[in-house]
């Protein structure tokens, strides 16, 4: 592995712009549980809870949507090694952007600005109203729900309100899917940090890189189905091997030219 690492340093310090992108993998490692994995979020809610036919329909499921929006907002979270590692790769004007899959905004609190980072998924820091498209904040509208809202809605139209994150069913964001896109075609590095590679369209992204000629590299703690199309892969935890990539770019950019 130290070899693989070693390669891998030497690639970011070779590159000019070069693009991350995260899922879960990620923030496991700041104690966040994943969806599939046994005892992940599937396994205590049913997935059928969260199309977003069955949020619009249903109003008791809109009450459990809310209670796992809860459980995730208030547990004190903290970003990780690799977090700290991407937000580095920005300080040092190696990153392009961070695409994530991940709703939990731990790669703002490591330091990324908000204008790296491209957030699939959506993010847990904000609700929306779904029929005006009004923003507010996630924590005000589990206050309005402490207060004996059950199931609140929009005060400016009346429509419902949901948690600013991409449900099943729900179309994915249209400017964020261009600007991944976009970032993906241009960069001449990807990094495959903490996905499994099987939600798509955003699993498309690493697709798209390497068709424009990037060198991808994916750094999983198990296998993927997109490893044969990497460059360099490295199975390990997220947060180790990213620290120990991030050790050598130091070095190398200390070095002699």
């Amino acid at each position: 592995m130290d070899e693989l690492i070693g390669k891998v340093a030497g690639m970011i310090r070779e590159s000019q712009r070069v693009v991350v992108f995260t899922g879960a993998g990620v923030s496991t490692e700041s104690g966040i549980s994943d969806f599939r994995s046994p005892g992940g979020i599937w396994s205590r809610y049913d997935p059928e809870d969260f199309t977003i036919q069955r949020f619009v329909a249903d109003r008791e499921a809109r009450k459990r949507n809310w209670r796992l929006r809860r459980e995730l907002v208030t547990a004190n979270y903290q970003p990780n090694a690799a977090h700290r590692a991407i937000a580095e790769l920005e300080r040092i004007g190696k990153l392009s952007c961070v695409i994530t899959q991940n709703i939990d905004g731990l790669h703002h609190t490591a330091g990324n600005t908000e204008a790296a980072i491209v957030e699939l998924h959506g993010t847990m820091k904000d609700a929306k109203c779904l029929s005006c498209d009004d923003r507010l904040s996630l924590i005000q509208v589990l206050g309005r729900i402490d207060q004996g809202e059950e199931d609140p809605h929009c005060r400016k139209c009346g429509g419902l309100l949901k948690a600013a994150t991409v449900s099943f069913g729900e179309a994915m964001p249209e400017r964020e899917m261009r600007r991944a896109e976009e970032c993906s075609r241009e960069c001449d590095l990807f990094i495959v940090i903490g996905s499994s590679l099987v939600v798509f369209p955003a699993a498309s992204m690493p697709l798209i890189a390497k068709r424009a000629g990037a060198t991808l590299v994916i750094i999983n703690s198990t296998p993927t189905d997109m490893d044969s199309a990497a460059d360099v892969v490295i199975h390990g935890m997220a947060g180790s091997v990213m620290e120990a990539i991030m050790e050598q770019v130091r070095g190398q950019r200390s070095g002699p030219a």
